[in-house]
């Protein structure tokens, strides 16, 4: 049986759900949502996360225009993330995601 047009999935919400949904970069965005952080900041707001993986996303939410990644120049040199517009954006559906899933006790994916 053949979709109709209204319940097929519209290919950029797959894409951004793809995007956010992956591992560890909607707990990030979260991260992000209220200030800019420092890598070992971002290291400890999102407990779990190793290193490698940290980066990688930070990458991925980049190349995506969700983050800006700002270097300050000094010794030793300052890395500092924080979401762009594109990326606060996402704040209000966050937001309701992380209360949906209190309110319904959703266990943590390991």
């Amino acid at each position: 049986m053949a979709q109709s047009p209204l319940t097929e999935v519209c290919p950029h919400f797959h894409a951004a759900i793809e995007l956010i949904g992956k591992r560890w970069s909607g707990a990030i965005i979260w991260a992000l949502a209220d200030q800019p952080m420092r890598f070992a900041e971002l290291r400890r707001a999102v407990p779990g996360l190793s290193d490698r993986l940290l980066s990688r996303r930070l990458r991925e939410l980049e190349t995506a225009g969700l983050i800006s990644r700002r270097v300050d120049d000094g010794l030793p040199v300052k890395v500092t993330y924080d979401l762009t517009e594109k990326g606060r954006s996402l704040k209000p559906a966050i937001q309701m995601l992380r209360e949906w899933a209190c309110d319904w006790h959703q266990e943590p994916v390991s």
